[in-house]
Order: C-alpha cells, then structure tokens, then sequence
C-alpha cells in the first residue's frame, strides 16, 4: 500500500499566487527525493465545524485559506529516505527562508494507506480528516474501503484512506489536536479526488442517499471528523504528463 505525508496549512489568501510559486518550485525537485508525486491544493469549501474543522485545526487567522497537501511514496521506507535528504540539501534550508505561511501551524505526519480505489487525477479534492480508536483500525478499513467503491461509481477518480503510522505531538498544532484525540486513539487522513468540482458536488447528494453507504456509527466520533473541498493547484503527476507531451510548464 501506498504511503503517505500529509499537510494541512494556514496560508493568507494574498499570498495564494507565492504559496503556488514556492510549492511549484520545490515540486521540481521532489523527485529527487523520491516524491511519487506531490500535491497541493487551495481551499475552495471548507465548512465551519461545531467541534472540529480545518480552521481551527491550524488556528487559522481571518485572512487566511486552509491548504490541504500529500506527498506519495512507496513505503515508509522510501518516506523515511526522503526526510533524510530533505535536511541535509542545502536548497531545502535555503527556501525554509522565505516561506509565504507560517510553518509552525501547519500539521503534518506519516499516513499508510489502508483503502485505495481507482487513479489520481482531476482538478478537485475532498479532504478528510477522523479520529479512529486503535483497536478499530482494521474495522474501519473494512468500511472505508465499503465506501470508497460507491464514490468511485458516482464519478470519483480516486479514493484514499490512510491510517496514522508516524503521526507526532506538535508544540503548537498536530493531528490529534485537530480532531481532539482521546488516549487510544489514532488519526485517518482520506482524501477524495474528483474530475472537477461540478461532478462532486452533483455526486455527493446521491452518494449520500445511497443504502450501500456505512456512516460508522459507533466505530468513530463523527463530531469530531471533518472535512472540506479544495482545487488542486499543484500535481506533479499532471507536470510529468504534460512534460512527456511536449508542452513546457509555467508556475
């Protein structure tokens, strides 16, 4: 299964043109670091929660949009690996200086794919985040993986679900602080990925509707899920396939 980094960010949203230049321009170099691929992508609809959302998650400020973003690696190995490289490359210091955000309230952490149907592609995401109890860790992929077949019958390209593996306490902001985690628990970071926002916002209706869909009702504290939709900006699986076909890349 497919390992994952995951990101959520506070951004100001007069900085959006410099966080696509910034994350544009280390996505040339991800690489080299063993990114399979690299993706970011820019608050579009992003609810307010009673408990819990993505706001409050990075104590986002007014002017700020929440970004929500994953690398792809093979195994946590190959996460590993990168990490490593990450501190010792001397570029990776040199744009830590001029970040268009404030890097200590992003939440960040190692994810293992325990659900994942269909292929990357397409212009928006649904971003998710659940706090799930350790022992309910294989009930839970049982469900999402349930789940994630109805999504990809309504449009869906491609459903992730991904389990906390290497997920660590923050000094200001983390994950578990995102979803108020109680001891035993561990954190899911899901992501679904649409052709384009049109088609999820016709599917979801239905999908929701649909008897086949399992909500989870005392697998998890669905209060404290939450989630939010967002166009991707950046992809750099999108960046290959259009470098293979001939046309140069603009930031």
């Amino acid at each position: 299964m497919t390992y994952f980094e995951g990101f959520v960010a506070p951004v100001p949203e007069a900085n959006r043109d410099a966080y696509r230049s910034h994350a544009t321009n280390f996505s040339s170099l991800s690489p080299e670091f063993g990114i399979s691929r690299h993706v970011e992508a820019w608050e579009s609809d992003v609810p307010e929660g009673k408990a819990t959302d993505f706001r409050k998650a990075v104590d986002a400020k007014p002017d700020e949009k929440i970004v929500f973003a994953f690398f792809e690696y093979g195994d946590r190995q190959e996460r590993d690996a990168a990490n490593e490289k990450f501190m010792s490359d001397p570029r990776m210091e040199e744009m830590g200086k001029d970040m268009p955000f404030d890097g200590k309230r992003m939440i960040m952490g190692g994810f293992k794919a325990v659900v994942e149907e269909g292929r990357g592609g397409g212009s928006y995401i649904d971003g998710i985040v659940v706090p799930v109890p350790e022992g309910s860790r294989e009930e839970y992929a049982r469900l999402a993986g349930t789940n994630a077949k109805v999504f990809i019958e309504y449009g869906a390209s491609r459903v992730i679900e991904a389990i906390g593996d290497d997920v660590n306490h923050g000094q200001v902001t983390d994950f578990y602080r995102a979803v108020q985690a109680k001891d035993g628990e561990t954190v899911a970071f899901s992501f679904i990925e649409w052709p384009d926002k049109a088609t999820r916002d016709q599917s979801w209706e239905k999908i929701m509707k649909d008897n086949r869909m399992q909500h989870g009702g005392g697998l998890f504290d669905g209060s404290r899920m939450f989630w939010g939709g967002f166009d991707t900006i950046v992809d750099t699986s999108k960046q290959r396939s259009t470098q293979q076909a001939g046309t140069p890349i603009t930031a």
